[in-house]
């Protein structure tokens, strides 16, 4: 009597048998070295499994597409017909992937793009930076941190408070009835604060290969703290990565974006990229008052025109716009492309996204910074200059436009937003008036 087959291997088996109704040449030696060569490669993704089956039950290449197809039907559960005639010009249109229940998985990466495995006596000099902290407490501190540091707006939800701009005739009506129509406080009402939309851009092509990894841990962890968080990966195409950051356990969450995103390590077309996600309406929704941030080196190889006109637009629609670079590791860094050059009067913010720690840190302060940027354009607008106040005190003290005495400068104190944690503001302003 034979042992039941485990659990575990009963979809490899149903692979190898499919194959065979389908027409394919599949010996039963092929299948045990596809299982052997699943559990030596131990996947994280559908992605190593499919790589363990190419080469162990051997498609031909003139049915490699059937391959494909019967594989995505039994272990991704869905049905792809491949177009008999495809046009060889559609690989020229950018293409854009959403990540949703029910939706065909985009194509398989044709070749592997991994270098430095082969040795070679070429010298090559590097500088390459260790980690001073374990990824994974970098990682549970920034989680713990996120949600009071991210930045916040005011809702049109509103909550009883001691101070406020409407009165709580609710209560007040109330508390008058339980008093026999006597009013002996007047409760008031306050706005309500919660977080902005945190989008985040983050470039998967070949010259961010090093900093892909840290990118990706840092958006599942910026998906689970933030309240609202949208996660696109850019590179020659747009994939929309949010419902699989979502998984609550990191290895699942990222084997599951690995089998989505399918321009690993590609060529570089931001440009292109962006431009596509402003023409879906319902991502540029996503960028609708909220805080974007884009990973990347900003090496485009495409028009440059194209970039700066789509992070122009960008820009009006979100609330601020940061742009992380690892090229920013250095404090004396100015950006020397020419896309990033053109892209920098339309950013509110230039970072160091060299390391999982820099772009925590930079992150986590965008808030403050921000905040900080736009009270000194406040105080610039109200403090007139030191000429026009110098000016001032002539004219007053030679009787030139001030008939009456001269008033002093005025200093006043701005009241403090709880929605932005700032304190008290002190802000002068000049008063030319009689007394």
């Amino acid at each position: 009597m034979t042992a039941p087959l485990p659990r575990a291997l009963k979809p490899f088996v149903q692979f190898a048998t499919v194959l065979r109704a389908n027409g394919f040449a599949v010996a039963p030696e092929q299948t045990q070295a596809f299982v052997a060569a699943v559990g030596l490669l131990g996947p994280v993704s559908m992605r190593d499994i499919h790589r363990a089956a190419v080469p162990t039950l051997a498609p031909p290449p003139e049915r490699r597409e059937e391959f494909d197809a019967l594989f995505r039907q039994l272990f991704h559960g869905q049905t792809l017909a491949a177009p008999a005639n495809a046009d060889p010009e559609d690989d020229e249109d950018l293409q854009v992937f959403d990540a949703k229940e029910g939706e065909i998985e985009p194509p398989e990466g044709t070749e592997d793009q991994d270098v430095g495995g082969e040795a070679t006596a070429i010298e090559r000099l590097t500088l390459r930076q260790f980690r001073d902290e374990d990824p994974r407490e970098t990682l549970r501190r920034f989680a713990r941190a996120a949600p009071a540091a991210l930045p916040r707006q005011r809702s049109f939800r509103r909550r009883a408070a001691k101070t406020g701009d409407r009165w709580h005739m609710r209560r007040l009506m109330r508390e008058a009835v339980r008093r026999d129509g006597e009013v002996l406080s007047l409760p008031k009402l306050t706005r309500t604060t919660r977080q902005r939309r945190i989008l985040l851009l983050v470039d998967v092509s070949g010259s961010m290969k090093a900093h892909t990894d840290d990118a990706m841990s840092l958006a599942h962890v910026l998906v689970s703290a933030a309240d609202r968080a949208e996660v696109f990966t850019l590179g020659t195409r747009l994939t929309r990565v949010t419902r699989a950051l979502r998984l609550r356990r990191r290895e699942q969450a990222l084997g599951v974006t690995a089998s989505l995103v399918s321009d690993w390590d590609g060529g570089t077309r931001l440009g292109d990229a962006l431009d596509a996600f402003l023409h879906v309406p319902r991502f540029a929704s996503f960028a609708r008052g909220s805080l974007v941030v884009v990973l990347s080196d900003g090496l485009e190889r495409g028009d440059p025109a194209v970039l700066t006109a789509a992070v122009g637009k960008l820009s009006t629609l979100a609330w601020r716009v940061a742009w992380l670079t690892p090229l920013a590791a250095d404090a004396g860094y100015t950006p020397s492309t020419a896309a990033l050059k053109a892209v920098l009067p339309f950013l509110d913010h230039l970072g160091n996204g060299a390391g999982l720690r820099p772009l925590c840190d930079e992150i986590l302060a965008l808030a403050r910074r921000l905040d900080a940027r736009e009270a000194r354009r406040v105080g610039a607008f109200l403090l007139p200059s030191r000429e026009k106040v110098d000016r001032a005190e002539r004219e007053t003290d030679e009787g030139v436009g001030h008939p009456g005495p001269r008033r002093p400068l005025i200093r006043r104190f701005a009241p403090p937003s709880p929605a932005r944690g700032e304190g008290n503001r002190s802000v002068t302003y000049w008063s030319g008036q009689t007394s």
